[in-house]
């Protein structure tokens, strides 16, 4: 099949997205826990990455030394130029007061918005109508409210412990959390001495001084409310901030009979897992072997799958890190996560694909699959074209645009690899005893923002999969 019409046949496919949105209204209840904070957005040139680097005296030498935290602001720059220069994103975790004022002083922020994989998937939820949205906090004063969409059907617990609409509580008494997101543009050149880097990829670097979610503080409220009210599907994340020093492992541990009364009080609904960029090992390692064999869902991206990778096969791990990698290396690595984790649907987004792999016989057929990514691809193309999806009416804003080339291009590559060419034509295949699914998706040549794309990605995907 040629080129253009491999397109046409997919621009076909896509046609079926505003039915699919519109299915997503018959969803009673969503939930979402544990991390919700405040994220500071800024975007930052070269130039300016070059001038932060010269003050804190960042050379090329040490550039890549220490460790992935954050102490000062050499630190924070360092992060920053990692990531710029590799067009990855990561996460690291601030861990003092001095770095968190060189942050506040140096950084800035060109607005303050909804952050943490809860509240950004929350306020997901309810713009795409989700009847009722259930979301944790573990600090909800007005600034925190003020993230929140002016929605009724977003809801949380008061001081009382009575579960109101999210955006009109004050807790008064708690801290804000606020996150530094940091986006830097692919093409970008910095200049380190009398070396030029261009950045390769549009992607983010995230500062986190968090002391709530830092040690996945629970409102027991909440969970209280949770009890009576139940759900259909929760989306839970928070993991990666934790870290073994600060007993990470314990508190990981801590949250699986929470996940087993869950899961045994709401048997029909779906337990999904939103990886993230988790710098402890250890606890990465835990939550793959505590957290991930519970849950029905695990989603992720091609930097988080490499470090989950590092945890269940380090050999492989050694061999590809340096690799810039294809659809056919990311199936291989998606296989080795599934088969150490068992956990029955795991799926992966990448630039211009998202690849599902799950048992044969799932709950969610591959059809069904198949709806909710391309959903979710269109939803995503939306947020990254006109920076955000709190209005309803902007949700197929992307509706219509062709996929891209590149997602055709490894679409084609895994097919060939897999032997199946009905996944390049139809997106959906068999292989041993698994379902693979995979749709090329939307992209925007020049984003508007990049945050929270992976949470938006994997929870539309989902319960967009009706």
């Amino acid at each position: 099949m040629t080129e253009d019409n491999i397109k046409k046949v997919w621009q076909r496919y896509y046609e079926t997205v505003p039915e699919q949105l519109q299915k997503v209204k018959s969803i009673k209840k969503v939930a979402t826990a544990f991390n919700t904070n405040i994220d500071a957005v800024v975007k930052i040139s070269g130039k300016k990455l070059s001038e932060w680097a010269e003050n804190v005296g960042l050379s090329l030498a040490n550039m890549r030394e220490g460790e992935n935290k954050i102490l000062n602001g050499k630190d924070a720059v360092r992060g920053i130029v990692k990531c710029f220069i590799s067009g990855v994103g990561e996460e690291w975790l601030c861990n003092s007061v001095l770095a968190f004022d060189w942050l506040k002083d140096n950084i800035g922020y060109d607005r303050l918005q909804m952050g943490g994989q809860g509240g950004i998937v929350a306020n997901a939820m309810a713009v795409l109508g989700v009847q009722n949205v259930y979301v944790h906090t573990a600090s909800h004063p007005k600034l925190q409210a003020e993230q929140f969409l002016d929605f009724d059907n977003l809801l949380t617990t008061d001081d009382d412990g009575n579960l109101c609409k999210a955006r009109e509580i004050n807790r008064r008494f708690d801290l804000p959390l606020i996150h530094w997101i940091i986006e830097f543009d692919g093409g970008e050149k910095l200049k380190i001495e009398d070396k030029e880097f261009i950045c390769p990829k549009s992607n983010r670097f995230i500062a986190t001084y968090d002391p709530d979610n830092q040690v996945l503080k629970k409102n027991d409220e909440f969970l209280h409310s949770l009890d009576i009210t139940g759900f259909d599907y929760m989306i839970l994340s928070g993991y990666h901030n934790l870290v073994d020093y600060d007993s990470g492992i314990e508190r990981v541990k801590e949250t699986i009979p929470l996940i087993q009364k869950w899961k045994a009080d709401n048997p029909h609904s779906f337990v999904h897992l939103e990886l993230a960029s988790t710098q402890d090992v250890k606890v990465r390692k835990a939550i793959i072997e505590y957290i991930a064999p519970l849950v029905d869902s695990v989603g992720l991206n091609d930097k988080e799958a490499m470090d989950v990778l590092e945890t269940v096969d380090y050999e492989l791990y050694e061999k590809m890190k340096n690799t810039s990698l294809n659809a056919p290396q990311l199936f291989e690595i998606l296989l080795k996560i599934k088969e150490k984790c068992h956990t029955p649907r795991i799926q992966l987004h990448f630039l211009g694909m998202y690849l599902t792999l799950q048992d044969k016989g799932f709950r969610i057929t591959p059809m069904q699959n198949k709806q909710g990514m391309m959903l979710a691809a269109t939803v995503a193309a939306t947020k990254a074209g006109t920076g955000s999806i709190n209005d309803e009416k902007v949700l197929l804003w992307a509706h219509g645009r062709e996929v891209a080339d590149r997602g055709l291009a490894e679409l084609e590559n895994l097919s060939v690899y897999l032997k199946c060419p009905e996944l390049y034509e139809k997106g959906i295949c068999n292989v041993a005893e698994y379902e693979v699914i995979a749709v090329p998706t939307i992209l925007v040549e020049k984003p508007l923002t990049l945050v929270g794309m992976g949470d938006t990605i994997s929870s539309v995907s989902l319960i967009g999969a009706l």
